[in-house]
């Protein structure tokens, strides 16, 4: 189903009405990242190195933010870090002041999540936490995320931000490792208050770099571990858990329709 524009829902318009960002490039070095891929026109951007350094934008920062007519996501291309937290919090405290319910999306450092969860205790009702957790294997994630905090502290902020009486998500997109997607769940249930989104790593083969024989190897792993056949059994464990959202790429597969219109499917 298409969106009242006609086009058809999907990424974060499938999360919120609109995004916001305090600037572009992210020291996490994922190395699937659609918001690098979104920079092929702009060469010194796409580069992995280059990407590394984030870049604030001043207007963003500054700026008194309206009242949106739905979720709001932040940040939505690029991620939350030590280096960047106190622009992250100008924008969502204006962000939160003007009334929005605002979806915070994160590879979460604890640190960071410590400090937003205090500087923004205010607004505990208005505001979500989607933490982006793919896998508890280290090694796996050291591959594909070689910068991004380990299992244990994305985990670790996780039962931080519920134990202070946040709403609490987690975004398993992409699935870094299928075979685990099940006990992952099982094991971080208990620290969510609203759901556990589930997703394939999209157009793989345009997005990831295949420089040695062992990205080869990975990339394989990760196109068997997300076929049809897969997916559909992932599903048919899950599907009864009030909390698990499936997104667009696995609705495809398993039948579901995609959201009506864009923030809808929270």
């Amino acid at each position: 189903m298409a969106s009242g524009n006609g086009k058809m829902v999907r990424g974060t318009a499938e999360w919120a009405v609109a995004t916001v960002d305090g600037g572009i490039g992210c020291p996490h070095g994922c190395r699937y990242c659609y918001a690098r891929a979104k920079q092929a026109d702009s060469p010194e951007m796409a580069e992995p190195e280059a990407w590394k350094t984030f870049r604030a934008d001043r207007q963003a920062v500054r700026r008194r933010y309206p009242l949106y007519p739905g979720q709001v996501m932040f940040p939505a291309h690029h991620d939350i870090v030590p280096d960047n937290l106190d622009a992250c919090l100008a924008i969502l405290t204006s962000l939160l002041a003007a009334g929005n319910r605002v979806l915070v999306v994160s590879k979460p450092h604890r640190s960071c999540i410590e400090t937003i969860c205090r500087e923004l205790a205010p607004f505990r009702e208005q505001l979500l936490f989607r933490f982006t957790i793919t896998a508890r294997n280290d090694a796996i994630l050291r591959i594909w995320e070689p910068h991004a905090p380990a299992y244990s502290e994305r985990r670790g902020s996780l039962e931080f931000a519920f134990r202070q009486g946040f709403a609490t998500s987690v975004s398993i997109e992409p699935m870094l490792d299928s075979g685990d997607v099940v006990a992952m769940v099982e094991e971080l249930l208990p620290f969510v208050t609203h759901s556990i989104w589930i997703g394939k790593m999209n157009r793989i083969r345009e997005r990831v770099t295949c420089g040695s024989p062992e990205m080869e190897r990975e990339i394989a792993r990760i196109e068997r571990g997300q076929d049809d056949a897969r997916i559909r059994e992932i599903y048919r464990q899950l599907r009864e858990l009030p909390a698990i959202r499936w997104k667009e790429s696995i609705k495809t597969v398993v039948g579901l329709d995609p959201a009506a219109e864009p923030g809808l499917d929270m």
